[in-house]
């Protein structure tokens, strides 16, 4: 199985020296904020966000260099504090307990304060970001944040109605989920003065590889032994309707559909309704039809990178392609 060790050795100093970075800037006065921040950035995971920054930024570099220099790394911070607060603002609204096998912000310091911790890191944030007078970087990413609200509201919507869609649930994965990792390898290459049209292609593959990763999330979710620091079955007791699950809802006639619509608005109550349903999107092959689009995706990601030359930077990405679809957390 390849390992994010093996993908982050291209920018292993970068990352250290990114990390850095997010220690420098990211500081704030009074103990409680201070606290409570240093928890959130303690959690921030795989880091993929920032791994796809630096390596599309080497990948887009017109020389090689031995650091992909400060332009970069604001790339990254700029992207993952985003993806922080996001995931801050998310717990709040899911009323989630656990984030990554530690209990979430919201739980341990209630709601309220999270929701303004969250706020506090997109506003540092986009101080840092126009403080340092990289307005063109500053302004590709920013624009994401709305999408992400747009996601957000399109999953209530949909959740409120009772409708989802193949379509609405393509769009709410790309909104979410794949629009940030969209900006963070079109930032990467941004960053490092890529032309205009080797931008848009590296905003091409980190959609691409986006949406596969947010689908292989909602197949772990089905899967008791995943390692993803939530409980197994999330997604069904927050009674979300994802890309498993609608996948044989697609294919239930239309009493069938309703029953199991029926289970799912009981599960925030009732284990029972949870099992069944798990066992029927596996059992019906929800898994293994989210995952033949998973993969439809991850070839588009890969297919994208074939017009670069071959180098460390175009094979950690490819490996990241493989990693998407093989991680289990």
């Amino acid at each position: 199985m390849v390992t994010l060790d093996k993908i982050r050795k291209p920018i292993g100093a970068d990352l250290d020296a990114f990390d850095e970075f997010v220690v420098r800037n990211f500081t704030a006065e009074g103990k409680l904020l201070s606290d409570m921040l240093r928890y959130a950035l303690s959690a921030r995971g795989k880091g993929i966000r920032p791994t796809v920054v630096l390596l599309a930024a080497g990948l887009n570099a017109p020389v090689r260099r031995e650091r992909m220099g400060q332009r970069a790394y604001l790339a990254a911070l700029l992207v993952e504090m985003i993806h922080v607060a996001s995931l801050i603002h998310d717990d709040v609204i899911d009323e989630s307990d656990m984030r990554r096998g530690k209990p979430s912000v919201n739980a341990r310091w209630q709601s309220h304060r999270a929701v303004l911790l969250g706020d506090y890191i997109l506003a540092r944030n986009m101080s840092i970001g126009l403080s340092s007078g990289q307005f063109d970087l500053v302004t590709h990413v920013v624009e994401t944040m709305s999408a992400l609200c747009e996601g957000e509201m399109l999953q209530s919507e949909r959740a409120d109605r009772g409708g989802m869609t193949r379509a609405a649930c393509l769009e709410i994965i790309r909104k979410k989920t794949a629009a940030l990792i969209a900006t963070s390898a079109s930032a990467g290459a941004l960053a490092v003065g890529a032309p205009r049209e080797k931008v848009a292609l590296m905003h091409r593959f980190g959609e691409a590889l986006g949406m596969a990763f947010q689908i292989q999330d909602d197949i772990l979710d089905y899967t008791p032994s995943a390692q993803t620091g939530k409980p197994a079955n999330n997604d069904l007791r927050e009674r979300k309707v994802t890309l498993p699950l609608l996948a044989v809802l697609e294919r239930a006639g239309e009493v069938r559909r309703t029953e199991l619509l029926d289970r799912l608005s009981r599960c925030r109550e009732d284990e029972a309704e949870v099992e069944y349903l798990r066992r029927t999107v596996e059992d019906e092959g929800g898994i293994a039809a989210a995952g033949g689009i998973m993969q439809q995706y991850l070839a588009q990601a890969a297919g994208l990178l074939a017009g670069y030359e071959p180098s460390d930077y175009r094979t950690a990405l490819i490996d990241l392609c493989a990693y998407v679809a093989e991680r289990d957390r």
